[in-house]
């Protein structure tokens, strides 16, 4: 099922590069870009993190903080955040779970197959935890720029 602007976000609690937990509601204080990738040190999800990561400030200007979602593994995540000199958040769905209750988990296509996978999908969420927009089935490249330019 896709989220839609005016839905609830599902919630979520997940762990970070450094393995500390992150709850959606710790985050509310200010509005949330969560932006769901398939895999850390692949060409899409490493120019996606390195353009939010570039644009960070801008974001912050608008009060709001990135987060990345992926089902790769604290210690990938340490990885990639090091090895691509990343600013942004970086949190662990293993299991897909989370990617599921946001409908950017499921069937696409991939090299004219269809597979089961992470769907790259972006959500913009507000302090009342309601999603003001939402993006699926996105492109990598100038992503990011998109998503600061629909904010204003």
């Amino acid at each position: 099922m896709k989220l839609q602007a005016g839905d609830k976000a599902p919630l979520f609690r997940l762990k970070s590069s450094d393995e500390t937990e992150f709850a959606l509601q710790d985050l509310l204080s200010k509005n949330v870009i969560v932006y769901f990738y398939p895999k850390d040190n692949t060409p899409g999800c490493t120019i996606e993190a390195k353009d939010f990561s570039a644009l960070l400030e801008s974001f912050a200007a608008k009060d709001y903080v990135i987060v990345g979602i992926s089902p790769d593994s604290p210690k990938c995540h340490q990885n990639f955040i090091a090895k691509q000199n990343l600013k942004i958040l970086l949190l662990s769905d293993t299991d897909k779970s989370v990617a599921s209750a946001y409908g950017a988990y499921g069937t696409k296509m991939m090299y004219g197959k269809e597979v089961q996978g992470i769907i790259r999908s972006t959500f913009i969420i507000g302090k009342d935890g309601v999603i003001k927009q939402s993006f699926y089935n996105v492109k990598a490249k100038d992503h990011a720029q998109k998503v600061l330019e629909s904010l204003e």
